[in-house]
This record gives C-alpha cells, structure tokens and sequence, in this order.
C-alpha cells in the first residue's frame, strides 16, 4: 500500500497538481486527506478526469474495461495496483483461459474485488462470506478453482474454502496464497496479543476491510472489547470504564505509523506508558514504483523510489 501513497506524492512532485486518481488510492481517510491537500483529485470514475489529463489508479486495481475507458479519452494512466493484486488477476485470466469456474472470495462491491472479477466476468462468481456457499452454481464440479480478495480475514476465507470443498471435493487452490502478507501479519500478530487484552484498538478506516476484519479478529482471539478508529481523537473515554489493564494497539495495512504514534501518545497519557512490541514477522519485501512513473523519473534524472511498509501490532501495558 505504501507503494501507491508514495507513487501519488512523487507524481504530485514531478508533474505538478493537479493529479487524478480513480477511487482512494487506499483505504484511508487521512492519506486521502493529505494528498488532496497536496492537489491530488479523487473521482469515483475515469469519465471524471479531463480528456487527456493524467490519472493514477489505485492499489485495489481495476478491470480492463476501466483501462479500456482510460485509453479511449486518452488519459495518461499510472498504474499504482498492488503487485499481489496484479498477481490475483493473472491468476484470474490464466483460469479463465483454461475453461475453469472461478470462485472468487471477496466483498462484493469492494474495488479490488470488482477489478478481478472484471478479468473474466464470464467465467467469475464472487462468494461473499461461507453462508454464500449454498447458492453457488457451476458448470462442471471438476473445474472449479478459487482465489480471493487480498485483504480478507484468514479464518473466515479458510472456512468458505472448507464449505466450497464440501460441495465441489476436486476444488483446485490458486498457486499461492492471495491474501496479502500485511495482512496476514496483522492478523497472527492479533491472535497472539487479544487473549492477554482488555481492550484493543485497531487504527484503520471503516472502508478498509482488513482494519475492519482485525477488529472480529482481535474479539475471536479472546480480547474482551475491541474497536476501529481513524485517529486518536476517536478514541472514547467508555472504552476504559472497569479500569482496563492493558491495551492492544494495532494498524490496517495502508495506515500511516504517525496516526498509530499518535494513539500511543494518547494512551500514554491515560497511564498506559509500558510499551510491549508483539513481533510475528519483519516486512521488507520492497516493490518498484509503477512502470510509467518509473521512466519518467529516472528520463528526468531522478532516482526511482521504491517503498514498503514495516509495522508491527504492539501492546500497552
């Protein structure tokens, strides 16, 4: 996610404002709010942007339809997909090519899910949660495969895989694993802290859904209470009623460290000073800039940036 942020400021820097981007380019309402201040300008569709004006989609990427769109008003496109995205949608057209049914785990709606599902509609069904299991149709039970939306909860995808292959036992996996790996780092790093916390605080927008699923994670693990909020100012003076002992702090993927700095300010201010880190992986997996901002760069002389994210869920005592 870091990569589509710093892929929007450097294109602000080397182009200037204003710079288009289809959807948020993450799901975050302060990242959001700083690039427009900094004169990106965010639309919901591609015939928004000005003819031949320069657009940026985002990380949760898009179908080939909206990149047809994009080519016939002439725009200049930045393609800032996450590379795992771009991985599930080249999972998603190899699949189709070869005939099978395509079961994709996912929310429906969810930009990322209709960008992969916008590969091979023909071929797509999107599976919203285990209980949509049962309505699932397929032409041949023999070929029949999934891949899922990459933010998903680990559990909850297993489990519609579990219900899947009760119903089709030949079901094929996707070569590897689709939910992406901030995610799932988040999620483990959860399980292992909620048991021990009265309370845990996921720092995430509401329309990101793997900030939204590690508060269901956090509550299935063993913590006792567990909410999502922007900023520290959301944080509510209820939540510490019956004097909680300790506290949880952890972050969606595409959350800035500032914002997760700023809640451990507040709750050291509430007395809860000790900080414990809860370590389960170091991310370092570093990806490029997008191709096109890439060339442009280093044509002008300018080193390529390439950027990742390293955040771990830590606990308050």
């Amino acid at each position: 996610m870091d990569r589509a942020v710093i892929a929007v400021e450097k294109a602000l820097d080397h182009y200037g404002a204003p710079v288009y981007v289809r959807k948020e380019i993450v799901h975050n309402k302060h990242v959001v709010e700083t690039l427009t201040e900094r004169g990106a300008v965010f639309v919901d569709e591609t015939d928004e942007v000005p003819r031949g004006a320069r657009v940026v989609f985002s990380a949760h990427g898009v179908s080939p339809a909206v990149r047809d769109e994009a080519a016939a008003r002439e725009l200049d496109t930045i393609d800032a997909t996450c590379p795992l995205v771009t991985k599930v949608h080249k999972e998603a057209t190899r699949f189709a090519r070869d005939d099978f049914d395509i079961l994709l785990i996912g929310h429906e709606g969810h930009e990322e899910v209709e960008g992969t599902a916008g590969e091979a509609p023909e071929h797509v069904q999107v599976v919203d949660s285990p209980a949509a299991v049962d309505d699932v149709v397929v032409r041949d039970p023999e070929k029949v495969v999934w891949i899922s939306q990459t933010t998903l909860s680990v559990d909850e995808t297993m489990e519609t895989v579990r219900r899947l292959r009760e119903r089709f036992p030949t079901l094929q996996d996707p070569p590897s694993d689709d939910i992406c790996y901030a995610t799932q780092n988040r999620q483990v790093a959860v399980k292992k802290l909620a048991p021990e916390c009265d309370l845990v605080i996921v720092v995430g927008s509401a329309n990101s859904s793997n900030s939204v699923r590690l508060v269901e994670v956090a509550l299935d693990a063993g913590a006792r209470a567990s909410y999502r909020v922007d900023r520290a100012a959301e944080i509510d003076p209820a939540w510490f009623e019956g004097d909680p002992r300790t506290v949880g702090v952890t972050s969606g993927a595409s959350v800035p460290e500032i914002l997760v700095d700023d809640v451990l300010t507040h709750l050291a201010e509430r007395g809860f000073g000790d900080v414990q880190e809860v370590r389960t992986a170091t991310e370092d997996l570093m990806f490029s800039l997008p191709r096109e901002l890439r060339s442009d760069l280093q044509a002008a002389g300018g080193a390529p940036a390439r950027g990742h994210r390293r955040q771990i869920p830590v606990r308050t005592d």
